[in-house]
């Protein structure tokens, strides 16, 4: 029995960028520096995006959006994905020279804390 399209959640701690049903498919960079392809029925994860592209599919077609890092969460139901917003073209060749491991979860724990700190 097949699985049923995944629903994708985009949220910055102001506002839902995308939300968006019948998703066949996503892909998206991780911190890590690899990418990360998940389809319906994929095991549930919690991982650190890197700033890039997310490409996507629906039942209109295929879509991409450029986003800043973030933190990507799987559940059995669909993808979210908890970023500070949209990134432009000059936002992902900027060189992360100088980006260690304290840094960025200091950035992760300001996007799950939300505009108010909580």
């Amino acid at each position: 029995m097949p699985f049923p399209p995944l629903r994708l959640l985009i949220q910055t701690p102001e506002q839902t960028i995308l939300d968006a049903a019948d998703v066949r498919w996503a892909q998206a960079r991780l911190a890590d520096g690899g990418g990360i392809g998940i389809w319906p029925g994929h095991a549930p994860l919690l991982a650190e995006t890197a700033a890039g592209p997310l490409k996507y599919a629906d039942s209109s077609g295929e879509h991409e959006l450029l986003l800043q890092a973030g933190v990507l969460q799987i559940v059995p139901q669909g993808i979210t994905i908890y970023t500070t917003g949209l990134a432009s073209a000059r936002d992902l060749d900027r060189p992360a020279h100088g980006d260690n491991r304290a840094k960025r979860l200091q950035r992760l724990a300001a996007v799950l804390r939300g505009p108010a700190g909580h």
